[in-house]
This record gives structure tokens, sequence and C-alpha cells, in this order.
């Protein structure tokens, strides 16, 4: 039976030091929502293990892996990161990011899986950064060209921060083609050369961000042609966002997981969703606008 399959753990919402909770809230309302409202039930849900070494060190360095497993990070790459370093946080990563690999296999069978978590695009090859620490799309995707089961892929960044750190590690990558549609205005404020970047001006509206969503990438689809999608649905578009700076209404934020969802079943290209970022100050806000993604995606997929 078609299953969408959904990567969570307990540990996604890792308990931090007071200023830095209100974050992790949503990794553990957005499940427990889905459930509660039969959107979802327990056999959609799986547990991912933590990434083996082996497999990150194909898209990060051997060293910093290194500092994130003894606890070596300095002060000032810690502050870049923006949380404090411990090895609770470390595994956090690790599982989340196998949590992406595992979403993969899963959107082989039912054409779409999706991590609660994820979508940490500001991490490089050798840092992390913007509260991200690995990169688990990156990680992903050369997960899939490594064992031969993608040939062509595509990362369709829709979170309103560029996903800098993913740009940069597949900037002499053909196979991976990176699609951004951030804030031009907004962290970070160095932005790397995706393969597609669409800068969005601050105040920009639902009607006129579908738009250019509408008008870009159906045409990517057709010149790339990948045979895999990693789609990062970050719900910091709204306009009750406390840094996104655009005018989006949680129902233009449905009509663009709407449009990107229907449009990768219709060309049978499977997809990994990760949720990305989402800053309201209402978490119940931040809770709908993501669990929309997974009744979207649980409908057009027929899930």
């Amino acid at each position: 039976m078609p299953l969408l399959k959904i990567a969570y753990d307990p540990i996604y919402a890792h308990p931090l030091p007071e200023g830095h909770r209100f974050p992790m809230l949503k990794y553990e309302l957005i499940p427990g929502q889905l459930l509660y409202e039969g959107s979802i039930q327990p056999e959609n849900l799986f547990s991912p293990g933590p990434c083996p070494d082996e497999v990150v060190l194909w898209t990060h360095t051997a060293e910093y892996l290194e500092k994130l497993k003894t606890g070596t990070l300095t002060a000032r790459e810690q502050r870049h990161i923006g949380f404090p370093q411990s090895a609770a946080l470390t595994r956090r990563e690790l599982v989340i990011t196998q949590g992406t690999i595992d979403c993969c296999y899963h959107a082989f069978t039912h054409g779409v899986a999706m991590n609660v978590a994820g979508g940490t695009h500001h991490a490089y090859a050798d840092k992390g950064e913007g509260f991200c620490l690995l990169n688990d799309f990156a990680v992903a995707a050369n997960y899939l060209l490594k064992k031969g089961v993608a040939r062509q892929i595509m990362i369709i960044d829709l979170d309103v921060h560029q996903g800098n750190g993913t740009a940069r590690l597949f900037e002499h990558e053909p196979r991976v083609f990176t699609f951004s549609m951030h804030g031009r205005h907004n962290y970070p404020f160095h932005k790397e050369r995706s393969d597609l970047d669409i800068p969005l001006e601050d105040g920009t509206d639902g009607p006129t961000y579908l738009r250019l969503l509408e008008e870009a990438l159906p045409t990517l689809l057709k010149t790339v042609k990948p045979d895999f999608a990693f789609y990062l649905s970050g719900v910091d578009i709204l306009q009750t966002d406390k840094f996104g700076k655009l005018k989006l209404t949680l129902e233009d934020a449905k009509k663009r997981d709407l449009f990107v969802l229907s449009l990768l079943q219709r060309q049978q290209i499977p997809c990994a969703v990760s949720m990305g970022g989402g800053y309201s100050s209402d978490v119940k806000v931040i809770v709908e606008a993501h669990c929309n993604t997974f009744r979207v995606a649980r409908d057009v997929f027929g899930l």
C-alpha cells in the first residue's frame, strides 16, 4: 500500500539553552498536529539513524566533521552557526541528514517523501552557519550520484534565504542544478551563485511570487531534465515571519507547494522534501504552514 513516508525522530526537537528553544518547537508540533487531525497515521512516520561518517565525507571535510564530533569548534565557528555546540546537536544533524537520504529511497517508490526537519542549506563543506551544521540536501544528492541511482538532480530552494552553502558545494557539479528563489536583501548578505537565482524585493506579494515561480520552474524542468528533485519548502516567506520581509499569506504558501509538487508529480520526478525555515511569532502559524505542505503532498501523490 502506498504511504507518505515522513522522517521524524524526537531528537529533532532537541532542547537548547534559553533563547534557542522556540525554533525547535515546530519539530515536535508538526507530526503531532498531523496525527491528531488524522492526516497521517503512526505508520507514516519513520525514525532515521545517524548518517555514517563515510557518507558525510562525500560532501563535508574531514577536519570539519572531526570538530563537530569532538566538540572542538571555535567560539567564532559556533557564533556563525548560531547554536552552542553539543554532542546531542551533532547527533541531531546526523539523524536529520540520514532522514533526507532515506526519504530519497521512499520517493523513488512512492513519488514523494518528507523530512520534518532538514533544508540546512547554509552549511558549506568546511563550516556551518545560519543554524545549519551539515547540508542534508547536498549530502543526499552526493549519495544518490555516488550510488548511481540518479544522474541529474535539481534542488528547488524556496526558503526566503538563499541556499548559499548548497550553491557553493555544487558550483562545479553539472549533475546538480541549484535553483534558489529568495529575498534579495535577506540573509545571507553575501550571496553565492546558484545555477539560477531569483532575488525578490522586500514586500513581494503572493501573486507576484507565484507568477515568477510559474514562469521559471516549468522551463527549468524541461531544460535540466532531472530524474530526482529536492524541494526546500521554507515557510519564512509568510508576511507574519519575523525575518522574511515578504508578503505571502498561508494560502499563497499552500499554492506554492501545490504548484511545485503537482508539476513534479505530472512529470514523474521523485522528490524529497525538507521543511526549512519559519519564524512567525505565533508558532501555530508556522505549524499550520508546514502541515499544509504535508497535506498537499499527500493529496497530490494520492498517499
